[in-house]
């Protein structure tokens, strides 16, 4: 199966199937899918998503975000859900080089998870109830909110930790054209240094902190955004193999 899904204005489209859950089943592929801003989608590239037969997308950009930089095509077929969990904009006078890329990523990971609760509880239980059929959960590159939720999802089904790191660090493939489309658009004016990076440490960092504050991300996901037992079955339900038969 292919992770990477290629398109020429997208950066950073892929499928989280594959990977293998502590129970011995696998994430179904062709399933849920992350992404950066599908605002980019048309010609070539909107026949290239459609062909997927993604029918839930789940856009966790703020409402100006969607407004500036455009929306994924409507479609009677497509549920669309704008779901934002930023609550305090990020300061990148925040960051030093004595901090380090990972842990200021860490910590801006950390506010949206508290800052977007409603929102990524929602997430959450509109993915579980998309009875298996194809679902996309994007913002706009795809690494920073998007990496926070899918990383939950991966925690809830199972997946172990080093893995989560890994498929988050993948975005590191895409950080190149990040940069290069940066250029373009802002010629003769350099990025910030973490523009495009997702360095593992960062998701380690953020994985670490959530068990330290709340004793385990599964405890996380029960007491803060408050996602039942019902929905955490039926997400497994909705995007595992089934389990294996004894005999």
């Amino acid at each position: 199966m292919i992770r990477h899904i290629a398109f020429a204005n997208l950066c950073n489209f892929r499928d989280i199937g594959g990977y293998a859950t502590q129970d011995g089943r696998t994430v179904r592929w062709q399933r849920l899918y992350r992404a950066d801003s599908l605002g980019w989608l048309a010609g070539a590239d909107l026949e290239t998503f459609r062909a997927l037969g993604v029918r839930t997308v789940i856009d966790l950009r703020h409402p100006y975000e969607v407004e500036r930089a455009g929306r994924v095509p409507a479609t009677e077929e497509l549920a669309y859900w704008n779901l934002p969990i930023e609550g305090r904009p990020w300061n990148r006078d925040d960051y030093s080089e004595d901090m380090g890329i990972a842990r200021f990523l860490a910590d801006r990971y950390l506010e949206l998870s508290e800052d977007g609760v409603d929102n990524l509880r929602i997430a959450v239980e509109t993915i579980a109830a998309t009875g298996g059929t194809p679902a996309v959960v994007h913002c706009a590159a795809g690494k920073d909110r998007t990496g926070l939720l899918t990383a939950l999802i991966l925690s809830m089904l199972g997946v172990a930790e080093d893995d989560i790191v890994a498929d988050y660090a993948l975005t590191g493939l895409a950080t190149q054209r990040f940069l290069d489309g940066w250029r373009r658009r802002n010629p003769g004016k350099p990025p910030w240094p973490g523009f495009g990076l997702a360095p593992a440490e960062a998701m380690r960092l953020l994985l670490d902190e959530l068990a330290r504050r709340h004793g385990s991300v599964a405890a996380y996901v029960a007491d803060v955004l408050g996602v039942d037992e019902d929905t955490v079955a039926l997400l497994r339900t909705t995007l595992l193999t089934e389990p294996a038969r004894e005999g």
